[in-house]
């Protein structure tokens, strides 16, 4: 059959054929490639140093912790990296619930 008639026949574009005997040549098998998630490089590797690192460095912001990192790596990298390691800048863990004031007129 011709590839426009295979299109019509199974309501797909001639590109997708097209596509298919190309992945069908270059790889001998014509199969969809398996669904790879995009992930992180993973730029810090030694998780140990980063934790010295962030002990040492963390009153600073995170904009100033990736020019100190060795190498190159990015604010938003730092803040997962930190969020990885459970490190945070607040004095108390847990947040302070405040009681409400009593109002005399009503009781």
């Amino acid at each position: 059959m011709k590839k426009s008639e295979v299109s019509q026949l199974f309501n797909i574009s001639r590109n997708t054929i097209d596509l298919w005997l190309k992945r069908q040549a270059e790889t001998g098998d014509y199969q969809a490639l398996p669904n790879q998630p995009p992930g992180n490089n993973n730029k810090i590797a030694d998780w140990e140093k980063f934790r010295d690192f962030a002990k040492i460095h963390g009153d600073k912001t995170q904009v100033e912790m990736a020019k100190l990192w060795s190498g190159e790596i990015s604010d938003r990298t730092i803040s997962r990296a930190l969020q990885k390691i459970g490190f945070t800048r607040k004095k108390r863990p847990m947040a302070i619930v405040k009681e409400m004031k009593r109002n005399d007129r009503h009781s």
